[in-house]
């Protein structure tokens, strides 16, 4: 086995922060409530500010969503736990993610219903049967996701006949050639296979004795972490694999591998690493713009009422991962904005907020919470007014997908001409983020905001090539 290194590696653990419990300056911008504005001032991050901030906040976001589910536990070493004991809710369960997990910034790759958000890189017949994706025959290759990751953890669900030779790729290009060097391979094979399942093909085997054998009646559940250098692998709460790779690829695409013989693939759960130390301006330090009204409650929230107006990071980010948790009143708009121009009023991409709808959640009335505003509509509506909501944001150059309570809703590529304002055009140059009060009546609240930026492709060039401002886009880019 590997070196073994400390996994540095920050995951939201919602039910785990420790608030603050004293009173901060936060500048004259802001209104905290029952404060005075001669209490001490305290240097903090912008995490620990969104995270801990003035009183013990009353719940956690998962209990306020949703009570009905048990707080995850995995057994560390058990080789008899159930599957109910490994997942933390009944063995066979392929409904929508557990809002527990959307609380500690969970993402469901695979609605169990479509393969919305997945590309095939061969001719195979990928499908859905039975809350599960599905393949047994065709042309070699991969059913990769659209959006891209670098660190995070990974959980699923696999069933594989006796024979048959699959695999999860990681970090992984849409089409890799090399295992040791353009993608890492967790492989899904029988217990004779050099790599036997839980291996990384090229790299590490695991342990004699460790070895599973699969079949198509019994499911299998299998965890990967990636942070950094350090891959990890679990199966069925047991660990396996710790490895460390000298040169990580960066980030990559997830990918579901038809080599040979039958494979299902059921509940597909990622959570993105969130960095620490990222942004790590005062909360002070954000500027606020037109008519917003910034206000502290005491619930531990962020308020924007008013407006038109904003309030604009100090930082700018290109290429990131990004989590925050919204509530906002009937009837009201706002959004999230990304990649704008510093200083400039909301020219940027704006992740909407609106949970209007028609006839059905099918249906948004104002393209929908989740939507890139003017660009592309979300799919469904998955939240509701006045109730908090969890909103990930992944944006990999011309390409961005919005999960709302962890149902992906957006998956969208710019294929406009690049220009400075994304208004007008492609724009994948680092930009400030902008909390949006939309108008006069504006009330809305965020909190927990998490944001990484994504690490740099390191062996392959990125799949889909960036044009420079001015110059237009090949055409058929997806």
């Amino acid at each position: 086995m590997s070196t073994k290194v400390v996994n540095e590696c920050q995951f939201i653990q919602t039910g785990n922060m420790t608030p603050s419990t004293g009173i901060e300056d936060y500048g004259p911008d802001f209104h905290v409530e029952g404060a005075e504005r001669s209490a001490p001032a305290r240097s903090h991050s912008l995490s620990q500010v969104f995270f801990l901030v003035v009183n013990l906040a009353a719940t956690t976001f998962a209990t306020i969503c949703h009570a009905g589910y048990q707080e995850r536990t995995v057994p560390q070493e058990s080789q008899e736990a159930s599957q109910e004991e490994l997942l933390g809710f009944p063995g066979g369960y392929t409904g929508p993610i557990p809002v527990s997990l959307v609380g500690d910034g969970w993402i469901a790759l695979f609605d169990s219903e479509t393969l919305y958000g997945w590309r095939a890189e061969s001719e195979a017949n990928w499908r859905v049967e039975d809350a599960c994706i599905c393949v047994d025959s065709g042309e070699q290759g991969l059913l990769r996701t659209t959006s891209q990751f670098d660190d995070f953890e990974l959980r699923f669900e696999f069933s594989a006949n006796e024979s048959t030779n699959s695999g999860v790729f990681i970090r992984t290009s849409p089409k890799p050639v090399d295992p040791a060097t353009d993608c890492c391979e967790i492989n899904i094979a029988p217990r004779n296979n050099p790599f036997p399942t839980g291996s990384i093909v090229a790299r590490e085997r695991i342990a004699a004795g460790q070895e599973i054998a699969t079949s198509a009646a019994e499911f299998h559940l299998m965890e990967i972490t990636c942070c950094g250098e350090m891959v990890s692998v679990k199966l069925d709460g047991r660990p396996v694999i710790e490895y460390r790779d000298g040169s990580p690829l960066g980030r990559g695409y997830i990918g579901l591998q038809l080599n040979s013989g039958a494979i299902r693939f059921r509940n597909i759960w990622l959570r993105p690493n969130w960095s620490s130390n990222v942004m790590k301006q005062n909360l002070s330090e954000w500027r606020t713009g037109g008519g917003a009204q910034t206000t502290i409650p005491q619930n531990g929230s962020l308020q924007l009422t008013g407006g038109p107006g904003y309030l604009e990071s100090p930082g700018q980010f290109g290429d990131f991962v990004l989590q925050v948790q919204c509530k906002i009143a009937s009837g009201q708009n706002s959004g999230v904005f990304y990649r704008c121009i510093p200083g400039e009023n909301q020219n940027g991409y704006e992740s909407q907020i609106d949970n209007g709808w028609q006839s059905d959640r099918s249906k948004p009335t104002n393209s929908g919470t989740g939507a890139i505003f003017r660009r592309t509509e979300a799919r469904r509506i998955v939240a509701d007014d006045e109730q908090w909501f969890a909103k990930t944001i992944v944006a990999t150059g011309p390409h961005v997908s919005v999960w709302v309570n962890g149902y992906q809703v957006t998956d969208w590529s710019d294929q406009r001409e690049a220009d400075p304002n994304p208004r007008k055009g492609l724009r994948i140059e680092p930009g400030t983020l902008m909390l949006q009060a939309h108008d006069e009546a504006t009330d809305v609240s965020f909190r927990e905001v998490w944001i990484d930026e994504l690490s740099p492709r390191n062996r392959m060039p990125d799949p889909v090539p960036t044009p420079k401002i001015g110059v237009p886009r090949p055409v058929g880019i997806r």
